[in-house]
């Protein structure tokens, strides 16, 4: 199926309200430290508020704050206008809407108060007028001032967090961030109790309220000024009311028209279907019809996870936008692949969510391609110790499992030094892949060099455990290098990049057949040649391997610490001998 990407004149809305959403959040978060500044003095706060203005009522500023308010504002309506239904609302994006849908009301007056003032009247909106009049005057509003404070901090601490925990760095900050969101609205408003008992005390002198009057240039008309603020703030009321309602009511007819289009119905794996009304997303119907589906970012288009495979009814979907694209361009998905959360199907869709329900942030990072699945030419190793059932029928639970943890630390320590990757352990055996971002050449020397490794490490734990170990541990070590698919795989916690097919198999079986010779390593003749080191001093054998149609050579080395370092020995592929050459041409 080829993917036309429809490209837009702006990037998409989701990035407009995060632009928008961070201009609000860093206003609230520098109004909060200017709070924050009373427990110092209120002189120390007006001292900030002096920083504070500059920063926000500058004409940049001033665009650039209420700009925001208005996207934030009309982005926030659109969303409610789009959304098919409030039943699919996760219970924090829920709460984040209605904190969102709250603030406005609660600041009207506090506004209107500062800002409309200092228009009007010419007010010097000084932060003694703002703590004497909302914790004197009227406690009332000091309650409610506090609670928008609150609410509009929680409101942005929750949209960065769901922006936020989608980036690979944030688990590591996590906890900084999480303290920091707490502490902030506490010392704001413990600053502005101190500031507000400061302001008490002086409000008492008569010299100072004089003072102070004229300082904030107090209108002739207090009552005209508090009357015109009130009568300010019932039409903002009025308006956002009207606004509210003519968005829910238009959102009402456009479900009302979609209604008539009739029923699509969504077929998911396992069997299960779902049926709703055209315009909802994929994933608003599986969470309608209570079918578990991935969706880290709430279905915002950000994280990917909602992701699914479309099997039957692609051409009827609308191509994605240039975000959709961008996400899944992010995570390598093949062209089969869409968000759930942004098709909209008008026709019946067959789709397969790739994720499980219980998928992470993590799921939605950028990745490494060979994580997403894909066939490559690398080096497989396995290894096994020898006769350990038996030493294990001899030794306490407890001893068994100290020497294997130390027989994987040092076989770990082993792989790692030598640029491989562990990819499991299976009992006492450890499997491990080389050259997954390497050339095959590159990994078949490393591989080599981790068997040398490995061995090497096997001396020096028998010497370290001797006393407890009574007789040393032995070892087999196979090595074949070929085609494999590598990605990760597995469920939930137990999800690992792995590799399966032929080469894997084969690799085991050369580890097998190392008992056979009584050898420490044995290695496929392709590893030897694709590494470029000469094997020829070690004995060579034609061998049959099951599952396989033709011969392969194989070196049997019976140490492998007698084995060359890989790198420093770098030669001239070897020449097969004339006997050996269809040996060598099924050499696989």
């Amino acid at each position: 199926m080829a993917r036309t990407i429809r490209i837009r004149g702006f990037s998409s809305l989701s990035n407009w309200r995060i632009a928008s959403g961070l201009v609000l959040f860093a206003f609230i978060a520098t109004h909060l430290i200017n709070h924050s500044l009373g427990l110092i003095s209120l002189d120390a706060m007006e001292a900030g508020r002096t920083v504070f203005l500059a920063l926000w009522r500058n004409p940049l500023g001033t665009i650039l704050l209420y700009g925001a308010i208005i996207v934030h504002g009309v982005l926030v309506l659109y969303a409610l206008y789009g959304r098919r239904s409030f039943r699919t609302m996760r219970p924090g994006e829920a709460v984040q809407v209605v904190l969102g849908l709250a603030l406005p009301p609660l600041i009207v007056v506090h506004v209107v108060a500062t800002r409309g003032l200092v228009q009007v009247y010419d007010l010097n909106d000084m932060y003694a007028f703002v703590v004497l009049s909302i914790w004197v005057f009227d406690p009332a509003q000091g309650v409610i001032q506090s609670t928008a404070l609150l609410t509009g901090w929680v409101h942005g601490c929750l949209g960065l967090y769901y922006w936020l925990r989608l980036k690979p760095w944030f688990g590591r900050w996590n906890t900084a961030l999480y303290t920091l969101s707490l502490v902030t609205p506490l010392f704001a408003l413990a600053g502005f109790a101190s500031a507000g008992r400061e302001v008490a005390v002086l409000a008492q002198d008569q010299g100072w309220m004089a003072d102070f009057q004229r300082a904030i240039n107090m209108p002739a008309d207090v009552d005209e000024a508090r009357d015109w603020v009130y009568k300010a703030a019932n039409r903002a009321y009025m308006g956002m009311a009207v606004i509210l309602v003519f968005t829910l009511v238009a959102r009402w007819i456009r479900i009302f028209l979609e209604n008539r289009r009739g029923m699509v119905t969504i077929r998911y794996p396992e069997g299960r279907s779902a049926r709703a009304k055209p315009g909802l997303s994929v994933l608003d119907i599986s969470r309608m019809n209570g079918i578990p589906h991935a969706s880290v970012c709430g279905g915002r288009g950000r994280c990917s996870t909602c992701r699914v495979i479309v099997r039957e009814g692609a051409e009827h979907l609308e191509p994605p936008n240039d975000s959709e694209v961008q996400v899944l361009r992010r995570v390598d998905a093949p062209e089969t692949v869409r968000l759930a959360c942004q098709i909209r199907p008008t026709h019946n869709l067959t789709v397969t969510p790739m994720l499980p329900a219980a998928a992470q942030p993590s799921a939605g990072h950028a990745r490494a391609s060979h994580l997403q699945g894909r066939e490559q030419n690398i080096a497989v190793l396995f290894a096994d110790l020898r006769a350990f059932t038996q030493f294990s029928e001899d030794k306490l639970p407890y001893d068994v499992v100290f020497v294997l943890n130390q027989y994987f630390r040092a076989m770990g320590r082993a792989i790692d030094g030598a640029g491989g990757r562990l990819d499991k352990f299976i009992g006492d055996g450890v499997m491990a892949l080389f050259g997954l971002n390497k050339s095959p050449e590159e990994g078949c020397r490393d591989a080599l060099n981790g068997a040398r490794a490995m061995a090497e490490a096997l001396e020096e734990l028998n010497r370290t455990l001797a006393t407890e170990l009574g007789e040393p541990l032995r070892m087999g070590i196979g090595i074949h290098i070929g085609p494999v698919i590598v990605g990760e795989m597995g469920y939930a916690h137990a999800t690992t990049l792995t590799a399966i097919g032929d080469t894997v198999n084969t690799a085991s079986r050369l580890e097998s057949m190392s008992k056979d010779y009584g050898a420490q390593l044995v290695v496929s003749r392709r590893v030897a040649r694709q590494a470029g080191v000469d094997l020829s001093a070690f004995p060579r054998h034609r061998i049959d391997v099951r599952g396989r149609t033709r011969p392969m050579l194989i070196y049997v080395v019976e140490k492998a610490t007698d084995l060359p370092d890989a790198h420093a020995a770098r030669m001239a592929p070897e020449q097969p001998a004339p006997a050996d050459a269809m040996a060598a041409t099924s050499d696989a």
